[in-house]
């Protein structure tokens, strides 16, 4: 005779098939939004979600009751699925499937074990398609508010432990946030140039392949192209072989659109790369001076500047950990402790500076 299962087991499978069923629809939705391989990868993870819904509903039996609600994560999970892209939404079932909690669970089937632990990988590896999509404009757009909210932050905070007026510390906070944006514009106009330029020295001349029909082909001098791109003898020498037969067809393509190129991202302009960080930069900035230019006095301005950048800081932190299938909550309280510990180390020499002046 089978024993009949507590309450305890009743309670936790009810909220595991509230869940499956749940998770099995997040990945249906995110399925209507991607075609091909991806559409396909995502029905058949919720096919497996459901194998584990039903799983649960024979344990339960009579017991099944009425649908439950899943748990909070899981809901999270199917909002983001309805109103926001996938690359949310996959890094959150990616630490989701990592953390499932049939490892430790005798009720849970050896297979649905393994199925979870191949779902994390799986989901981790459509997670990193979209993460590279983002990552070039995401990063840009992270790390220059970042770098405007911190260091706008401890420069007025600084200027204004010194004792000065609010309207010096207003000046102060508009010329940081004017001189922080163009030195990022222009440091990142220069990076981006500077990689164009050297991607463009790397390239093959376009005249270059107008040469090979005055190569001695048992020479093979062109062999000695494709080993300088890094390919070994064996494969320079077939790979020049290949061109030299294709030459003589009037239909074959230049040598030039042969050669084997390193692989390199895709590098966007340099001027919209430098607007880009100045306005990033500038937005992050204008955070900390808001306060003091709607006239409010210094010190209550000042403690609004503290919790608007705080609080700016735990968001673009908890984005960073959830695109990154890690904690929110562990990245978003770093970003603060990093944030507010420079502010309060400049208000502290501020304030020094001030008394010593004074």
């Amino acid at each position: 005779m089978t024993q009949s299962p507590t309450s305890e087991q009743i309670k936790r499978w009810r909220q595991y098939l509230a869940n499956e069923r749940a998770e099995a629809a997040v990945y249906r939705e995110l399925a209507k939004r991607k075609r091909g391989e991806e559409r396909e990868i995502l029905l058949a993870i919720a096919d497996a979600e459901s194998r584990h819904e039903a799983h649960w509903r024979d344990l339960l039996g009579e017991e099944v009751g009425l649908p439950k609600q899943p748990d909070l994560s899981t809901r999270m999970m199917a909002f983001l699925a309805k109103n926001f892209g996938s690359v949310f939404t996959l890094a959150l079932m990616q630490t989701a499937e990592q953390r499932s909690p049939y490892a430790q669970d005798d009720d849970a089937t050896e297979q649905m074990k393994a199925d979870e632990a191949i779902h994390a990988e799986v989901v981790r590896g459509l997670a990193a398609r979209g993460r590279e999509q983002m990552s070039g404009s995401f990063r840009a757009a992270v790390f220059g508010a970042n770098d405007g909210l911190v260091s706008n932050l401890a420069l007025v905070l600084g200027v204004m432990a010194s004792g000065v007026s609010s309207s010096v510390v207003l000046l102060t906070g508009v010329s940081g946030l004017l001189a922080g944006a163009l030195s990022m514009g222009a440091g990142e106009y220069i990076s981006v140039k500077s990689q164009d330029e050297l991607l463009e020295a790397s390239t093959p001349h376009p005249e270059a392949d107008q040469a090979i029909p005055k190569l001695d082909v048992n020479a093979n001098e062109l062999a000695l192209v494709y080993r300088a791109r890094g390919m070994s003898e064996h494969e320079a020498e077939q790979k020049a072989r290949q061109v030299f037969q294709r030459m003589q067809h009037p239909s074959a393509k230049s040598f030039v659109s042969g050669i084997e190129q390193a692989d390199h991202t895709a590098i966007g302009g340099a001027w919209q790369a430098a607007i880009s960080s100045f306005c990033f930069f500038a937005t992050g900035a204008l955070i900390p001076i808001i306060p003091f230019m709607l006239g409010i006095a210094t010190f209550k301005a000042s403690v609004i500047a503290l919790v608007a950048v705080g609080i700016t800081l735990m968001m673009t932190g908890a984005i960073t950990g959830v695109l990154s299938g890690k904690p929110p909550l562990k990245r978003a309280l770093r970003q603060l402790a990093i944030g507010l510990g420079a502010a309060g180390v400049t208000f502290g020499l501020g304030h020094l500076f001030g008394v010593a002046v004074g």
